[in-house]
């Protein structure tokens, strides 16, 4: 995930300029440092274009490290794929997200940095007696002195609009430190190379809408998702995942508008991503 600390996201020069995703896919990439703290070669970037300047996180097909799970050298396929999805949605849930075939690096997915409230986060472990006021507990545990501790998560819209994206795209790695709570206001997820999988591999910390009615705007979000599927969506996903992924988005959003429910644990994997964050 981003480092944790407060960086412009994006800044222009007076007068008209590119618009964001004109400038994350025509800028110059000039890499500032590695984020050590990811899984993968994730590296912060500064992207230049007649006189805007956006930070962004870049990462390269080149540094995948190979999983058992997940065919070699997708996973930034896969982090392009969920924002279209989250745009599909209408949610803006992602940040912007595009593919160059041309980077410091290589080949991989750019993506816009965002600027995170400080001290204000959305998941948490607290002590039993200590859970804000509204939100969900997943599940009890131990702190690293043996003490009972409670996994919780805040119950807003966009963070439950993220658990929802999270269900259509079969997200394998939602940690905590993958939901953002932006300084505009908005919840931003990050981190989606794990996605998409054919079976069911939903590893989340925001299980607290499990067995939840689906709320009435996202089942209409979904509704439209479905259409926009066997269209444009459809075709543009293809670019980026095999075919049989997609058929299997087209079916996950299915299902769940079937249920008309959130989904629980399904048993055959761990519920929860270990580290949590």
């Amino acid at each position: 995930m981003p480092p944790r600390q407060r960086v412009p996201a994006l800044t222009s020069a007076p007068g008209e300029g590119p618009s964001p995703e004109q400038l994350l896919r025509h800028g110059e990439v000039s890499v500032l440092g590695r984020i050590v703290s990811a899984s993968n070669a994730t590296l912060l970037v500064e992207v230049a274009l007649d006189g805007a300047v956006a930070r962004a996180v870049y990462k390269p097909v080149r540094g995948e490290r190979p999983l058992w799970d997940f065919p070699h050298g997708t996973l930034a396929d896969r982090e392009v794929a969920t924002h279209l999805v989250s745009e599909a949605l209408g949610w803006g849930t992602v940040p912007l997200t595009v593919m160059r075939e041309e980077a410091p690096f290589g080949r991989g997915s750019i993506q816009l940095w965002v600027e995170e409230r400080e001290d204000d986060a959305l998941v948490d472990v607290v002590a039993p007696d200590a859970v804000p006021e509204g939100w969900w507990t997943v599940l009890e545990a131990e702190g690293v002195a043996g003490e009972p501790v409670l996994l919780c998560h805040a119950d807003v819209p966009g963070l439950r609009r993220t658990a929802v994206l999270d269900v259509v795209v079969n997200n394998a790695d939602r940690k905590g430190g993958h939901v953002l709570h932006a300084l505009d206001g908005g919840v931003r997820g990050v981190d989606h190379g794990l996605t998409f999988h054919v079976e069911d591999k939903l590893r989340t910390v925001l299980w607290g809408w499990a067995g939840e009615p689906l709320a009435g705007e996202d089942r209409v979000a979904v509704e439209q998702l479905l259409g926009r599927l066997g269209g444009a969506l459809g075709d543009s996903l293809a670019t980026h995942l095999r075919d049989e992924e997609v058929a299997a988005t087209l079916e996950r959003a299915c299902a769940l508008l079937e249920s008309g429910e959130m989904p629980g644990p399904g048993g055959r994997w761990p519920a929860i991503p270990w580290p949590a964050f």
